[in-house]
C-alpha cells in the first residue's frame, strides 16, 4: 500500500471515534464470567454492550456518524430505517444533539419496541410506522432522504459506523492484562465484527476474530464462499438483532481480509444460551447477543485454557417471548417433541398409552384432537415434554411395540410450522 492509500476505517478512525462517543456512551463492563470459564476450561469475559444506555453497542455507530455530519446537514435532519437497536441508538442521539430525526418502523414492529424508541428520542424524533417489513420502512425512508435532503443513517454500511462499533475493541483491549486468545462478535450487518475485527488485528494480530451468525440467516458465510455480496432469499427472523438477507459491501470487504472463522449457530442453540446466561448469571440478553456464548460449544477444544471474550451485543429481550425461546430450546435440545397420533378407535387406548408408552419421567405438554366433530376419526396432536434427551429412543420403541400409529412432527417442517 502505497502513502495516498488507506483502508477505508483505520486505527486514526477508531481512536476519533472513542474520543467522540464519550460524551454519550457507557464504558460498559469487561467480566470474567465464573460459570462460563469452569464449563470451557478457559478464562470467558463478556463484554457487556446489553448494559450500554440504549441496552445494544447501536449508540456507537449512530452517535458517531450522526457527529460527523455537517451543520447543513444536520439542520435538514436525519432519517433511518430500523424495527430495533439501530432505532433506539438514532433516538438517543438525536435527542442528546437536539437535531430533527425521522424513524421508520415497519407496522408490524411490536408496541414495546415503539415505545422504546419514544422513549430514548423524546420530542426529538418522528416515529413512521409503514409497510410490513424492514424493506418497505426503508424504501419509505429513502423516500424522504430524496425529497427533503434528509441524511440516512445506515445501520451497519458506512465508515463512521465501523469505527464507532470499533471502540468497543479498544475498551477490550484496554481491559485485558494481556490481549485475548479468541474473540467471538455476533455478524447480522457486518458492522460490528468490521469495527471490532478492525481494531483487534490491528493491535493484536494473534488474536482469532470468530464471526458468528444465525444458521437461518448466515449472510456474511455466504457471500464469503461466493467472493462476493449475495441477497439471500429467504431468512429465519427469530434473531432478529442479526437476520440480514445481504451484508454490508464495506463490511464484506473487511470481513474478507481480517475474519478467521464463521460459525454458524442454531436459532434452537441461541434460546438455550438465552436461559442459561439468566439461570447462571442472571444476564438478561436478546437473541443476537447470546449467539457469541452459544458458539463457544464448537470451540470447545480450541479454547481450553486460553483467554477468551464474547461480545454480548444487545439485551433488548422482550418478555412475551420468552415461552417461545423456551419451546424452541427444549426442542433443540431434543427434549421436546410433538406428535401426530393415530389411536386405535377403541375404548381405553388414551389411557393404555399414558400407562404403558409414557415413561415415569415424561410429560404431556400438549393434547388436542385435530378435528372438532368426530373427534374419533381423527389424530390427536401430542406434544411430550422429557427429562432427558435419552429417554426419546425408548419412548418410540414403545409406541412401536403398541403398534401406535404416528407422525412425528419435529422432523416434518411444514407440519411443524402449520400446526404448532
Amino acid at each position: 500500500m502505497n502513502q495516498t492509500e488507506r483502508q477505508p476505517v483505520g486505527m486514526e478512525d477508531i481512536v476519533r471515534a472513542h474520543h467522540v462517543l464519550k460524551e454519550v456512551v457507557k464504558r460498559t463492563p469487561l467480566q470474567l464470567d465464573a460459570a462460563l470459564s469452569a464449563k470451557y476450561e478457559c478464562n470467558v469475559y463478556l463484554k457487556r454492550e446489553d448494559l450500554q444506555v440504549v441496552r445494544s453497542f447501536k449508540i456507537r455507530g449512530a452517535y458517531n456518524m450522526i457527529r460527523s455530519l455537517s451543520q447543513d446537514e444536520l439542520a435538514k435532519g436525519i432519517v433511518c430505517a430500523s424495527a430495533g437497536n439501530h432505532a433506539q441508538g438514532v433516538a438517543f442521539s438525536c435527542n442528546a444533539l437536539g437535531i430533527r430525526g425521522k424513524i421508520y418502523m415497519p407496522s408490524t414492529t411490536p408496541n414495546q419496541k415503539v415505545k422504546q424508541v419514544k422513549r430514548f428520542g423524546g420530542s426529538a424524533v418522528e416515529i413512521v410506522l409503514t409497510g410490513d417489513t424492514y424493506d418497505d420502512a426503508y424504501e419509505e425512508a429513502m423516500k424522504a432522504c430524496r425529497e427533503g435532503g434528509m441524511t440516512f443513517i445506515h445501520p451497519f454500511d458506512d465508515p463512521k459506523i465501523v469505527a464507532g462499533n470499533g471502540t468497543i475493541g479498544m475498551e477490550i483491549m484496554e481491559g485485558l492484562a494481556a490481549p485475548a486468545d479468541y474473540i467471538f462478535v455476533t455478524i447480522g450487518g457486518g458492522g460490528l465484527v468490521s469495527g471490532v475485527g478492525t481494531y483487534m488485528k490491528t493491535v493484536s494480530p494473534v488474536t482469532k476474530v470468530i464471526g458468528v451468525e444465525p444458521a437461518g440467516a448466515a449472510s456474511m458465510s455466504e457471500a464469503l464462499k461466493q467472493q462476493q455480496v449475495v441477497t439471500l432469499e429467504a431468512i429465519d427472523k427469530f434473531v432478529d438483532g442479526a437476520a440480514v438477507k445481504r451484508v454490508g459491501d464495506l463490511n464484506y470487504a473487511i470481513c474478507a481480509e481480517l475474519l478467521d472463522d464463521i460459525v454458524k449457530v442454531p436459532e434452537g442453540k441461541a434460546c438455550t444460551t438465552i436461559l442459561e446466561l439468566y439461570n447462571d448469571s442472571a444476564i438478561v440478553v436478546e437473541p443476537a447477543g447470546a449467539l457469541p456464548v452459544s458458539a463457544l460449544d464448537m470451540y470447545r477444544d480450541q479454547i481450553r485454557g486460553k483467554t477468551v471474550v464474547c461480545i454480548i451485543s444487545g439485551g433488548n429481550n422482550d418478555i412475551d417471548r420468552m415461552q417461545e425461546m423456551k419451546e424452541r430450546s427444549l426442542i433443540y435440545e431434543g427434549l421436546k417433541h410433538y406428535f401426530l397420533i393415530n389411536f386405535p378407535q377403541r375404548a381405553g387406548a388414551l389411557r393404555e398409552f399414558l400407562e404403558d408408552v409414557l415413561g415415569p419421567n415424561d410429560d404431556i405438554a400438549r393434547f388436542e384432537y385435530t378435528k372438532k366433530h368426530n373427534k374419533e376419526n381423527g389424530p390427536a396432536l401430542v406434544g411430550i415434554e422429557l427429562s432427558d434427551q435419552a429417554d426419546y429412543g425408548p419412548l418410540i420403541d414403545r409406541m412401536k411395540s403398541k403398534n401406535i400409529a404416528y407422525t412425528e412432527l419435529n422432523r416434518d417442517l411444514n407440519l411443524f410450522n402449520l400446526l404448532i
